[in-house]
């Protein structure tokens, strides 16, 4: 007679498919919290919405023109007859530098044609403007 083999006789084993879950779990909450963080230059103000808008890979300044009109060169306060000379002196020679725009939707559009105007004058200085889609 033989007596019957009871299930705690067998080894002991480690269950690794929970922990996988766990893993990806975190791995999918690091991956989405990093597509939400974007690095700006500019201060922040509510953009106006373009649905034909493209990214920008080169190097770049950027002009902030928040709500009451005040104008920053990369965060920095500046005048706006200051802005042609202060442009030149942080552009790079060896490539065309992009000059991107951030104004505020409730800027008056004569002060944005302003600056755009002057910043045409710069040679090497490509212009754009910052939307959101």
């Amino acid at each position: 007679m033989r007596l019957p083999i009871e299930d705690n006789d067998r080894p002991p084993e480690v269950n690794v498919v929970p922990l996988i879950d766990v893993i990806f779990a975190i791995l999918t909450f690091f991956i989405m919290t990093s597509l939400t963080l974007s690095r700006t230059e500019g201060l922040p103000v509510n953009l106006p919405i373009a649905g034909t808008g493209t990214n920008q890979d080169r190097t770049k300044l950027v002009i902030t023109i928040d709500a009451k009109g005040t104008i920053a060169l990369n965060r920095q306060p500046i005048d706006l007859d200051k802005i042609v000379s202060k442009i030149q002196s942080q552009m790079t020679k060896e490539q065309q530098t992009i000059v991107v725009i951030n104004a505020d939707e409730k800027v008056e559009h004569g002060r944005v044609v302003a600056i755009m105007d002057r910043v045409r004058q710069i040679p090497g200085a490509k212009l754009a403007i910052a939307t959101k889609k």
